[in-house]
């Protein structure tokens, strides 16, 4: 299983008028954390873009069970649970706030499409090889 975590700052401009994070933000924030997550590895969106291979989000659940407000320091913690074989790639994601505390859950589901032609394509293989190692068995 592979995790990272990534933090991110609440800006005023994410909150409604009581400070509150507003719901359609979180889509941002598990984004950033899938971004970071891949970064992490040694790989990035941009390089796989450049390689012809685009991401995009086919599904998306998300379960907000509490509030963050402007100024706080969240960390976005980002699981993916199995090794990917084919086109598909699921993200789970927690959001915690300075008190670890866990605000909000998603599950994100994207697929490898060929850029040209948008026909699902295998995880790329630059992306596969850096992984691989957290799935070994013991």
């Amino acid at each position: 299983m592979y995790q990272s975590e990534t933090t991110i700052r609440v800006r005023y401009a994410e909150t409604d008028q009581m400070g509150v994070v507003y719901y359609g933000n979180y889509a941002q924030y598990f984004e950033v954390g899938r971004v970071e997550a891949i970064r992490q590895l040694g790989y990035s969106y941009k390089e796989m873009e450049e390689e012809g291979v685009a991401m995009p989000v086919v599904s998306m659940e998300t379960k907000y069970l509490r509030s963050a407000y402007y100024d706080e320091l969240l960390t976005v913690v980002t699981t993916i649970r199995q090794l990917p074989t084919d086109h598909e790639i699921i993200f789970d994601c927690e959001i915690l706030n300075e008190r670890r505390k866990l605000l909000t859950t998603g599950k994100i589901r994207l697929f490898f499409m060929d850029k040209v032609s948008w026909k699902k394509v295998a995880i790329p293989a630059a992306l596969k090889s850096k992984l691989a190692p957290f799935y070994l068995e013991s």
